[in-house]
């Protein structure tokens, strides 16, 4: 109790107070604007924490990423462009209850189900941060193979109604993935003797350019006749929240289980766990039909992963010193700053401040929903604008944001072939978002293998032979066989083929 008041003390200076907010706004500011990721929000932030004593550089860390998550969802909504990665796997729902004129209910429901997901994590990080970390510190390359190619599966999840196509796209993300030096070989692959592409493809220039530029590109090739603005947002996003929290309740918390289980384990981060509570959410809903068409259950679920993962990421970090992800690593560095040096002992040398850590986090996630209300406030007049003069609008604000990842132009050229390749894939058909996923999860997957057939001296039973990994092995197999088996008996009844859905 004694460390309770003490933080609640060290919290509720006005300095604090007012870093707080100051974090909050350029959070969602940074998570609004494509290309600027959470990751970016907190590296901007560092320079000006080396000024500050631990616990409001950490508050400015804290607040400015959890609201940078959440804002991603603003122009996905609105704009069918991702803020942030975290958002990309249920941007295309929320942008079809925009055009449904369901806007508020989208973005609502993203900003409402992000706080309490935010909050389930910081309980979970309260309560349970050194069991969890003991788990996820067992995560050896072995389960690592298994929870990536889970992750994968979820490509067919989303794409349920052109499963072929799906998987198509998602070969194609992971051909992307293995371009560059960045192999366990260290060996160029499909530079073509191109510098520039032995970095490899950078993720958010190619994310930006599927979602945005396309959209900028279909704005183009169709007239206002045949493409009718979304519908503006007029009524109160908090309107119909409730209800759907009573309608949803189980989604909501196995969104924030997920999204806090995944966020613990290190590397993988809110972007994983944003597209694998999706397509959870879809493949144990009672209306998975309605995915895609502005169904709001994934918003509902993947929302609450989002933020829950957020705070997941810091169990490992704390308790270990193991980053859980981009902004957890540059986190430790920051602690180490400070003379606050992450491991056990950490609890018991600094137990002021990580106790005014865990009420940071409480405090963060409340102020996100007024927070959240006023920039959404905000940014709905952009529906305002008229398509002519938006869409460019759009493009500056994406060339800047891909010229800003590396500071060269190959960032932005590498923006706008994905642009076209989105629209192409999407005028025949094929979905855009498994080569999202390819991109994120190609290389952690190869480096996996890699590195577990080196460890077994190329036996494929160890894939199986620790506990964790066969557990989650077995899990994955079944789940391609049930997939499997439901294509083969929807063949043989005759319904669509399988390319098509």
């Amino acid at each position: 109790m004694e460390s309770i008041l003490k933080a609640l003390a060290l919290i509720a200076d006005p300095y604090v107070l007012a870093v707080i907010a100051f974090s909050a706004a350029f959070g969602l500011f940074v998570g609004a604007m494509p290309g600027l990721t959470a990751t970016m929000a907190t590296a901007l932030l560092v320079p000006i924490t080396f000024f500050m004593p631990p616990v409001p550089a950490l508050a400015a860390i804290v607040t400015a990423s959890a609201m940078a998550i959440f804002a991603g969802d603003i122009p996905g909504a609105l704009l069918r462009i991702p803020g942030t990665p975290a958002s990309a796997a249920y941007t295309d729902e929320a942008y079809a209850m925009t055009r449904k004129g369901k806007a508020e209910l989208a973005l609502g429901a993203g900003v409402v189900f992000s706080a309490i997901g935010g909050i389930f994590g910081t309980i979970v990080l309260v309560a349970a941060a050194p069991l969890l970390a003991e788990v996820a510190i067992r995560f050896s390359s072995f389960e690592y193979f298994w929870l990536v190619c889970l992750g994968l599966t979820c490509a067919v999840f989303i794409a349920q109604s052109a499963p072929v196509k799906g998987m198509i796209a998602l070969f194609l993300g992971l051909f992307v993935a293995t371009i560059g030096l960045e192999n366990p070989a260290g060996l160029p692959r499909f530079t073509f003797g191109t510098t520039d592409l032995m970095g490899g493809i950078e993720m958010i220039p190619a994310m930006v350019g599927m979602f945005a530029i396309a959209e900028v590109l279909r704005a183009m090739a169709r007239t206002q006749a045949h493409l009718p603005p979304p519908q503006p947002v007029t009524g109160s996003i908090f309107r119909g929240q409730w209800g759907l929290l009573r309608r949803y309740p189980k989604q909501a918390l196995r969104g924030s289980a997920i999204g806090t289980a995944i966020g613990a384990l290190p590397g993988a981060g809110a972007d994983i766990a944003s597209w694998i509570t999706y397509a959870t959410s879809k493949r144990f809903s009672k209306e998975p039909e309605k995915f895609g068409t502005g169904h709001v259950e994934g918003i509902v679920e993947s929302g609450a992963a989002n933020n829950a993962a957020v705070s997941g990421a810091w169990i490992p970090a704390l308790v270990f010193g193991i980053p859980g992800d981009s902004i957890t690593a540059i986190v430790i560095g920051v602690l180490y700053l400070k003379n606050v040096i992450p491991g056990p002992l950490v609890f018991e040398k600094s137990p002021d401040i990580v106790t005014a850590l865990f009420v940071i986090f409480f405090l963060a996630n409340l102020i996100m929903i007024p927070f959240g209300w006023a920039a959404i406030k905000t940014f709905k007049h952009i529906l305002r604008i008229p398509r002519e003069m938006l869409m460019p609008i759009v493009l500056m604000f994406c060339i800047v944001g891909a010229f800003a990842i590396t500071n060269s132009p190959f960032a932005v050229g590498v923006m706008l072939v994905f642009g076209l390749l989105g629209f192409l894939m999407e005028e025949n058909g094929f979905p855009v978002a498994p080569v999202i996923l390819g991109i994120v999860l190609g290389p952690m997957l190869e480096q996996s293998f890699v590195t577990s057939m080196i460890k077994s001296d190329g036996s494929f039973l160890a894939f199986f032979a620790r506990p964790i990994a066969g557990a989650l092995g077995a899990a994955t197999i079944l789940v391609w066989v049930a997939m499997a088996w439901r294509g083969f008996r929807r063949f043989r009844m005759g319904g669509a083929p399988a390319v098509s859905g």
